[in-house]
């Protein structure tokens, strides 16, 4: 049972995609800046200027079919390098943290936390092929794309992945000004996981506590580091 909890976790999971949840992050906050071009100042913009940033944030996945959409929302906290904080508040408790070498998702319902190796994780996620200190252009082709209707304030950039073996077929990235509004990737199955930043806070403040886990009380550890 347990393994297949961790499976669903670490792929597609009807409370919370955290692979996806992952790969967003990471293509955001572990790739660097590439050389200056129309499609990519905006990018390099927000890499050079952001370090760290805290914001709420909404979710929706979205089948091929625009069947049974899952929606959550909760606060995010990242810290370069490989730090960050999800808490989601609805529609369940759940949290996943990173220490830049450990991961831990914690199912507060379920009273239950994963422990894994960093590293490992990104080895079983498309997030894996942005884990070196590349420029951006190594693994996407990036082009800025027509303006959405339904945004049609925001700046849009397509990042399509230049392995054909990535996992996802393509991330759109928009943009007010060089403040990240929305994150939206689409699988190799073609579900869609859009993720909308509201109150952001660029640059704040964060304790190292913050991306410390401390397990509660009964609640049962599924310990996937060892002696790492």
């Amino acid at each position: 049972m347990r393994n297949v909890i961790v499976q669903a976790i670490l792929s597609t999971r009807p409370r919370c995609n955290w692979g996806q949840v992952l790969c967003i992050m990471l293509v955001c906050w572990v790739i660097t800046p590439a050389n200056a071009g129309s499609a990519t100042e905006r990018l390099n913009s927000f890499f050079e200027q952001v370090t760290s940033m805290r914001a709420d944030f909404s979710q929706t996945i979205v089948s091929k079919t625009h069947s049974d959409a899952e929606q959550s929302k909760g606060t995010l906290i990242m810290q370069r390098p490989g730090r960050f904080r999800w808490d989601y508040v609805e529609p369940y408790e759940q949290q996943i943290i990173a220490d830049g070498k450990k991961l831990w998702i914690y199912d507060i319902e379920m009273e239950q936390v994963i422990v894994k190796p960093l590293d490992l994780v990104l080895g079983n996620t498309p997030a894996a092929l942005l884990s070196g200190n590349v420029a951006v252009t190594d693994k996407f082709i990036v082009k800025k794309v027509p303006t959405k209707i339904d945004n049609n304030a925001l700046f849009w950039l397509e990042l399509l992945p230049k392995d054909k073996e990535a996992g996802f077929q393509q991330l759109l990235l928009a943009f007010s000004g060089n403040e990240l509004k929305i994150m939206e990737l689409t699988d190799a199955f073609e579900r869609v996981t859009r993720i909308s930043f509201s109150n952001i806070q660029r640059n704040p403040d964060i304790d190292d506590f913050i991306f410390q886990f401390k397990v509660p009380p009964g609640v049962d550890v599924i310990d996937e580091v060892g002696g790492q």
